[in-house]
């Protein structure tokens, strides 16, 4: 193995290398045709060439969201959306979602019943039903676990790898909202004008890009896909080590909302910091073919009614590493990648 052998604690690693020392010494079962850790959605074979995706998040309450804040039903919204998210990049139809649930004795069931409306309304949306799962109690804080199951047909064969030098980097839509909804979140002492309030609630009510995700899983021009759950800056190094390729942004190019625009227009680097570092707007991040990306973009502006953005190209370099360009000069803005453990 590598030297990572030579940490004894987790934040040692960060979760990133959890993850990869994991897949290191579990690998070797994965049986042929399957695809495991490593991507948005573990891929199973079926029959006729079909196949099955599967995927599951933890949300931890104090790490992943604050209970005052949030309430019952847009944590039940949220909990299966971050999952539907992870089809999406797979091009995946939702069939179906198992829940677990770990709750204090103490809590409301007030609180579960209507987090159990939050999720069954978006459930019914995006034709996901709940197919059962498992309680237990807690002693510090609910848990929430859901994994998802969905379809695709053998056309749809993107992921995070296959990215090539030349290639356009685009996201489906604006980045940022999340991350500034979240900081109202962590600082209840910030005052919350109007633009405040929308920012958490799109913090709290992200839209996974289901149809996106098949329409473009379904273009071979489209080279690889991943959610972005981390943020830009955490997000896109995944593509670039499965892919042993570099990467170029142009910070002047990542596409923002006008609500955060209005809230920070005057402020670049708040709004470069959000983009790039927010985490959790679950809107698609991929790598196009540069000769038909024209040709894409219009069919998908044409299909949905907004541009596929482009914010950078791939370029090779082993290093597996983003360089950030604003306005032809290169820089670093500020902030840290989002990880567990750190």
């Amino acid at each position: 193995m590598n030297d990572m052998t030579n940490f004894t604690k987790i934040k040692d690693i960060g979760e990133f290398g959890l993850i990869r020392r994991i897949g290191e010494l579990t690998s070797h079962s994965l049986p042929s045709g399957f695809t495991g850790i490593g991507d948005d959605c573990a891929i199973i074979p079926g029959s006729l060439g079909a196949q099955y995706a599967v995927s599951t998040d933890l949300l931890v309450e104090g790490v992943h969201f604050v209970k005052s804040e949030i309430g019952g039903r847009d944590l039940g919204y949220k909990s299966l959306a971050v999952n539907l998210s992870d089809l999406a990049a797979a091009g995946a139809t939702p069939c179906g979602a198992f829940l677990s649930l770990a709750l204090p004795e103490d809590t409301d069931v007030e609180f579960v019943d209507e987090f159990s409306k939050g999720f069954d309304e978006i459930s019914k949306a995006y034709g996901c039903p709940l197919l059962g799962g498992d309680t237990t109690g807690s002693k510090s804080g609910i848990v929430v676990n859901v994994c998802v199951i969905g379809h695709r047909g053998k056309n749809a064969t993107v992921s995070r790898s296959g990215s090539k030098p030349g290639d356009i980097i685009c996201v489906t839509g604006a980045l940022g909202d999340s991350g500034a909804g979240l900081e109202y979140v962590l600082n209840p002492a910030l005052e919350r004008d109007e633009i405040a309030v929308e920012l958490i609630k799109r913090h709290h009510r992200p839209v996974p890009r289901v149809e996106e995700g098949k329409f473009l899983a379904q273009r071979p021009e489209a080279h690889s896909m991943m959610d972005i759950s981390d943020g830009v800056a955490s997000d896109l190094p995944h593509i670039l080590e499965r892919s042993s390729v570099s990467a170029e942004v142009e910070l002047e190019n990542l596409p923002v909302s006008d609500l955060l625009q209005n809230k920070y227009g005057s402020q670049p680097s708040k709004l470069y910091h959000y983009a790039l570092h927010g985490g959790e707007d679950y809107e698609l991040l991929l790598t196009v073919d540069s000769r038909y990306y024209a040709d894409l973009s219009a069919g998908f502006e044409k299909k949905f009614g907004k541009p596929l953005c482009a914010i950078g190209r791939i370029v090779a370099g082993d290093e597996c590493k983003a360089r950030y360009i604003e306005n032809g000069f290169g820089m670093m803005p500020g902030g840290a990648p989002w990880s567990h453990f750190c």
